[in-house]
């Protein structure tokens, strides 16, 4: 089993940033952030492989939003740029041993969620 831990989210302003980190209990993982606003389905926001060789963004986020990894702490971060109110959401992080992209049904492992809130 693995645990992921989820930090960095709140509330900013729009065209703010916020820098969000996931955790996960063991190394070597594809990485997805995903979001899920109020009354809509859950949706893919970013992934990053286990070798950070490849990187994939939703179309809404790409040019504001970047994924990377930092092998030393094993902690994938989610920068978040020039945010809009549409943004807010809770994020989840999500892991896998085998496979990534934008399903989520790809991902065995979840975290709690984090509120994310860009307010006018």
């Amino acid at each position: 089993q693995v645990h992921l831990v989820e930090s960095g989210g709140g509330l900013v302003q729009a065209g703010g940033s916020l820098r969000l980190s996931c955790v996960p209990s063991e190394r070597a993982y594809h990485v997805g952030w995903f979001r899920q606003a109020p009354g809509k389905e859950r949706n893919f926001v970013a992934g990053i492989t286990a070798t950070a060789s490849e990187t994939a963004y939703a179309d809404s986020v790409k040019g504001r939003f970047t994924i990377s990894r930092d092998w030393t702490t094993n902690t994938v971060f989610l920068q978040m740029d020039f945010l809009k109110p549409e943004d807010t959401a809770v994020y989840s992080c999500a892991a896998d041993k085998v496979t990534w992209g934008r399903n989520p049904e790809f991902y065995d492992y979840w975290g709690q969620g984090i509120q994310v809130t860009v307010s006018p």
